[in-house]
């Protein structure tokens, strides 16, 4: 049975819960469909979800942000699984809110979770899905921007912007091994 790993990226604690960095969290919830993220190994919390004949595990790194690698790369060893088959979901300051773009590899773009992993796994070729947030309107409030709390407004788009997100991984999912970082094929 084949084996895929997506990562939702976040912070833990009931403090971060709807704040624009944890979209990614956000977004593995909507995929896992009301599963409980029960299971605590990797320095995160996860559950595993079936897709045909695969086995896809869902992980919520619990070691914040700027460390979400250790979780990954820990998870990645642990069920031999290489990175064409690791799929990152993360929030995106440089897209508008509510924009949803797949990426097979690249740079972190400045955020702090991608650069985490790429350094513990000593490359950029993995598949990611970035929600974007838009940016803050005091340019010097990046911090406080990614970690407040959505508008009320946002919270009322979420629902849409979480189906645009699911909709990639949908795609994801159903390519070939060999067009994996591909889904536009």
């Amino acid at each position: 049975m084949s084996r895929k790993l997506i990562a939702g990226l976040g912070n833990p604690g009931p403090e971060y819960a709807l704040t624009r960095h944890n979209i990614g969290f956000l977004l593995l919830d909507k995929l896992a469909a009301g599963q409980k993220f029960s299971k605590k190994k990797f320095s995160a919390l996860y559950t595993e979800i079936r897709r045909g004949g695969e086995k896809i595990i869902l992980l919520k790194p619990q070691t914040f942000m700027n460390s979400s690698g250790e979780a990954v790369r820990a998870a990645l060893d642990f069920y031999k699984i290489s990175a064409p088959d690791l799929l990152v979901l993360s929030d995106d300051l440089d897209q508008d809110f509510g924009a949803a773009r797949f990426r097979a590899h690249g740079s972190s773009g400045g955020h702090n979770g991608l650069k985490s992993i790429i350094a513990c796994l000593g490359h950029e070729d993995f598949a990611r899905i970035k929600l974007g947030i838009g940016k803050p309107p005091d340019k010097g409030r990046t911090l406080d921007y990614v970690l407040g709390q959505f508008t009320a407004a946002e919270q009322e788009q979420l629902p849409v912007i979480l189906d645009k997100g699911l909709e990639l991984i949908n795609k994801w999912l159903a390519l070939p091994q060999t067009d994996k970082n591909n889904p536009s094929s």
